[in-house]
């Protein structure tokens, strides 16, 4: 299956903490306080689900969380973890074969748009965007784009881990598109920005201006 990270799911978090540091989860845990309380989120490839047990120290209860990853071992992880009373559901599957049936107020999705190319990510993207309500947050974070990437060791290390990943989860992409082309085109306002980790890791809230405009590739 592509864009599985079963085989390295019990060991994912220690090699990003080990490469990266604290960056990525100070990426995701920044954004948090853009979820409003008493809403109805969506996390689209959590992974291990440590992000839960952060939501509940600014969300402890009032949210309903759709959780979808593909990835069974992932899911396993993520059960665990103490989410307060907030209400989660557990989806293992992708989520482009998902059929979403709800509005959601927020989504998040951190280094999730990674793995696909370009022409899946447009399609992916598609199906959140129809699913966040008008007016609603999506929580973005990844690495910076290839084509911005440009220091030298930046280059280097993605295709280093584009190359691991390729391997152990057998990601189906090479290279990182740009995706604020794709939320400037879908009438999205962008109203808070982070770097981490010397300009490669960035965080991202944009605001759903409009649910009558959309992507089209």
């Amino acid at each position: 299956m592509r864009n599985n990270y079963n085989f390295i799911a019990p060991y994912y978090d220690f090699i990003s903490r080990i490469i990266f540091g604290k960056a990525i989860m100070q990426a995701q845990t920044c954004l948090l306080s853009h979820i409003a309380p008493n809403s109805s989120l969506l996390i689209a490839g959590g992974g291990s689900g440590w992000i839960l047990e952060e939501i509940a120290k600014v969300h402890p209860s009032g949210l309903t969380i759709t959780y979808i990853d593909n990835a069974a071992k992932m899911i396993a992880l993520a059960k665990k973890r103490k989410c307060g009373a907030n209400k989660v559901v557990f989806i293992c599957e992708p989520i482009e074969n998902y059929l979403i049936t709800q509005q959601f107020d927020c989504v998040l999705t951190a280094f999730f748009f990674d793995n696909f190319k370009i022409k899946k990510t447009a399609a992916i993207f598609e199906t959140i965007h129809h699913h966040l309500k008008a007016g609603g947050n999506w929580l973005y974070a990844d690495f910076a784009p290839t084509k911005l990437a440009k220091k030298y060791w930046q280059k280097i290390l993605l295709k280093m881990m584009y190359f691991f990943f390729r391997v152990v989860s057998k990601i189906e992409t090479q290279e990182l598109a740009d995706m604020s082309l794709l939320f400037k085109t879908s009438c999205y306002r962008e109203f808070f920005f982070k770097w981490h980790y010397r300009h490669f890791i960035r965080s991202v809230v944009y605001k759903k201006e409009t649910s009558t405009l959309s992507y089209h590739k």
